[in-house]
């Protein structure tokens, strides 16, 4: 028998903002039996006439087409919009999903009993007196306060079960103290980013924009962890500053040349180096058309400070404190790195090599006496570096032989006593379940539950 039509219109749609959750429009002059109808289907009023179903298991338009059924069925005229349609026809799987010998149907009936534990929890049914981390995931304790039963959960969001059951409260959280004593924390988890969004799309049609994040102040820190800032606007100021310095233009506009008046120093700079590879040479000459004396390269990630420090050596004269071909004896190599003693770097010696270390061994300087000794080779005597380790470092500057002791002092000077500053990088957000057609990964197996009816 063909039931009598209700004077109620249903309009079923996908959320205007939260795309997984179903909103429900009510019109016409008896609503009472449809708005029952919908709320036995896990609708919740938004204002008078619109209803909404956000679940934390992203089923909606599952249970929004039950939902229609039993209105059609009970005479309501209901309409289901396309992009619901298609949405209801989409066929999905839960990415990574722990148990992925479970059916469609079977994963379906599993996070439903999810979604049961959280509304039970949302509407204080399920009180929890504690969480705690479990390796990537969240447990609790709780209890039901119609029965009194006690339960252990695991999991979050459409992976939480009941794990274990306890007769009583006292047994329940002593057996959970024993099990996760160190991470124990009392009260609910803190709201995943799943639950949040499901209850701003139970009381909002709108999106409420996020505050743009505030831009966090810089932190200072050591020379030698520094940003490297803005390489080029750093020659362009030195150029600026520094009249007896003046900038030439290559055929590419890849690289700038800066020469002294003398024409005996010289500055090259690649603009769009790698960060780890060679983006500045500067280079001095006995005569303007002689062979190299010495030459220094810097790396693109240089901090700004170091640069800068440099830059300030060559302005004021240090270039020029090497005589040609002088050795470079023990005396000269103290003096270079001096500040760093001062400063408590850690100095060793493995065969050729001298090196001095932060404690944390997060910088460094390395002499190399062999290269020292032998001119022409393409060995580099200086190496002065910060980051994982010599051999991949952060940055890095090379100094020739003949590089002036006091432009390496000064350098290391600033490497052992400098400050710059550094931009606090943002806390990374948290990633959102993501549906996918992509086949699941086996993960552990896990004990299946099966569905209980509903309470």
């Amino acid at each position: 028998m063909t039931p009598p039509v209700a004077d109620a219109h249903v309009r079923l749609d996908i959320h205007p903002t939260h795309p997984s959750a179903v909103t429900a429009v009510l019109t016409g002059t008896n609503q009472d039996l449809a708005r029952s109808v919908l709320t036995a289907y896990g609708f919740e009023p938004l204002d008078e006439h619109t209803l909404v179903m956000a679940r934390i298991d992203h089923e909606e338009p599952h249970w929004a087409e039950k939902a229609a059924q039993a209105l059609t069925s009970q005479g309501i005229t209901t309409e289901i919009t396309p992009r619901l349609r298609g949405a209801i026809d989409e066929e999905w799987e839960w990415a990574n999903h722990p148990m992925p010998w479970c059916t469609r149907e079977e994963v379906r009936e599993i996070s439903n009993e999810a979604q049961k534990i959280y509304d039970d929890i949302r509407h204080g049914r399920l009180l929890i007196h504690a969480h705690a981390e479990d390796g990537h995931t969240t447990v609790a304790v709780g209890t039901y306060l119609d029965s009194g039963k006690s339960v252990h959960l695991h999991g979050e969001n459409h992976l939480r079960q009941i794990a274990d059951t306890f007769d009583s409260p006292a047994q329940a959280l002593m057996s959970f103290e024993r099990a996760h004593e160190d991470t124990m924390r009392p009260g609910p988890a803190p709201t995943t980013d799943t639950e949040r969004q499901a209850a701003e799309a139970r009381t909002s049609l709108t999106t409420t924009p996020e505050p743009e994040p505030a831009t966090p102040e810089p932190e200072t820190v050591p020379a030698y962890t520094a940003d490297p800032g803005n390489h080029d606007a750093a020659l362009d100021q030195f150029l600026n500053t520094h009249g007896d310095w003046e900038k030439w233009r290559t055929w590419s506009d890849d690289t700038t040349h800066a020469i002294h008046e003398s024409q005996t120093l010289r500055i090259e700079r690649i603009h769009e180096a790698h960060p780890r590879e060679t983006a500045w040479t500067v280079a001095a000459y006995e005569t303007p058309v002689s062979d190299r004396m010495w030459h220094l390269t810097l790396t693109g990630a240089t901090p700004a400070p170091v640069l800068q420090t440099l830059l300030d050596s060559l302005a004021e004269g240090d270039a020029w404190e090497t005589a040609i071909k002088s050795p470079i004896t023990e005396k000269t190599v103290t003096q270079a790195t001096r500040a760093l003693t001062d400063a408590g770097w850690r100095h060793t010696v493995d065969g050729r090599w001298i090196c001095w270390e932060t404690a944390q061994g997060d910088a460094g300087v390395q002499f190399d006496a062999f290269a020292a000794q032998s001119p022409h080779s393409t060995l580099a005597t200086w190496t002065l570096w910060a980051g994982p380790s010599i051999d991949h470092p952060a940055w890095a500057i090379h100094a020739s032989p003949y590089t002036p002791a006091p432009m390496i002092a000064r350098l290391t000077e600033e490497l052992a006593h400098g400050t710059g500053t550094r931009q606090r990088m943002p806390a990374p957000r948290q990633q959102r379940p993501q549906l996918t057609t992509a086949p699941p990964t086996v993960a552990p197996a896990v004990p299946r539950t099966q569905p209980s009816p509903h309470r």
